[in-house]
């Protein structure tokens, strides 16, 4: 939880979420990975830094990029 009780999420929940839609990785350099979605062709780059948490407005804009994923 971050601040005031507003959920976060880590690059490993964001990734569980992703693989869970159909998403399957791509690539990497570094720390960036590449995961896409086959069926869609739908793309997203997650940066996978160990215990750092995204942001809220981060994790909408991975999953609006993402389309395949419910409103």
């Amino acid at each position: 939880m971050g601040e005031r009780g507003t959920p976060r999420l880590t690059a490993r929940q964001v990734i569980a979420i992703l693989s869970r839609h159909g998403f399957a990785l791509a690539g990497q350099s570094g720390s960036h990975q590449k995961w896409r979605n086959a069926s869609n062709g739908k793309q997203v780059i997650v940066a996978q830094h160990s215990a750092a948490y995204f942001h809220l407005e981060q994790c909408a804009q991975l999953l609006r990029a993402a389309e395949s994923l419910p409103p």
